[in-house]
């Protein structure tokens, strides 16, 4: 793997019932997944950096999905996966992860921002 950079964003869910960071992390890994299928990188080494531990945890193997409302996109996330060749999670503090920070909180202020009555 080279270290490419490839993609970056950031967005806003929704909000309400049946929202939560979770699905969030969820949400944002899948479109990362599908550009990246879009991208025919499928074939590539890539390695998903997350500091959602649950995301990394069960997208590794290490813990099972019981419940929550972010199984559907759970499910949509491990289906894409199977797309991939070499695929690999790996947990990165948040401490550490200030670019996600920062696109996180530039989602957040422009949601506020256009929400205002």
């Amino acid at each position: 793997m080279n270290g490419r950079h490839v993609l970056e964003g950031y967005g806003v869910v929704g909000e309400g019932e049946g929202m939560s960071n979770n699905v969030g992390e969820y949400a944002a890994l899948c479109e990362a997944l599908r550009t990246l299928v879009k991208l025919n990188l499928t074939g590539e080494e890539v390695l998903v950096k997350s500091d959602s531990k649950l995301l990394v945890n069960q997208m590794n193997g290490v813990w099972r999905c019981h419940r929550g409302y972010y199984i559907q996109k759970y499910n949509e996330a491990r289906d894409l996966v199977k797309l991939f060749k070499n695929i690999r999670f790996l947990w990165v503090p948040r401490e550490e992860n200030s670019e996600a920070d920062s696109l996180s909180r530039k989602a957040y202020e422009e949601y506020l921002h256009s929400n205002k009555m």
